[in-house]
């Protein structure tokens, strides 16, 4: 089973649910990338994924377009709000799931607000990529 999860910079919501799914299943062949990949992970989305024991400080920023020639399982975007555009696929894809999240890493405020954002984002993509596994991937291993 291939996953490919997409979003524009490629540096935390995208790591953050490429590490999560990763967790769920070690078999799963898991990537993530972005349209303007930024090459380097966001250091608090890192961060706020080692405080519950998930290590993507190995990950790496992919640009979208080293993953067009193979074919995929699954292709979620994970990209929030309006002021951003969701990266279109064009590879070969069996499955095209959104799943949108806000970005933390525009949010503005206290340093305590900004850790508390990148912790509910965090949170949430736990929850929903906990239920997308479960749903779609979980029972159809083996």
């Amino acid at each position: 089973m291939k996953v490919l999860i997409l979003c524009t910079g490629n540096s935390c919501r995208s790591q953050m649910a490429h590490g999560f799914l990763q967790s769920y299943n070690k078999e799963l062949i898991v990537r993530s990338a972005g349209t303007e990949a930024s090459g380097e992970l966001n250091e608090k989305a890192v961060t706020v994924m080692n405080e519950i024991g998930i290590d993507i400080s190995h990950h790496i920023s992919d640009s979208i377009d080293m993953y067009l020639n193979e074919e995929w399982d699954f292709v979620i975007t994970v990209c929030g709000g309006a002021n951003e555009t969701c990266p279109a696929f064009m590879g070969k894809v069996k499955n095209r799931l959104h799943i949108g999240f806000d970005d933390p890493s525009h949010a503005i405020g206290s340093d305590e607000f900004i850790w508390s954002e990148f912790r509910r984002v965090r949170d949430e993509i736990k929850l929903e990529f906990l239920k997308f596994y479960n749903e779609k991937i979980g029972n159809h291993e083996g």
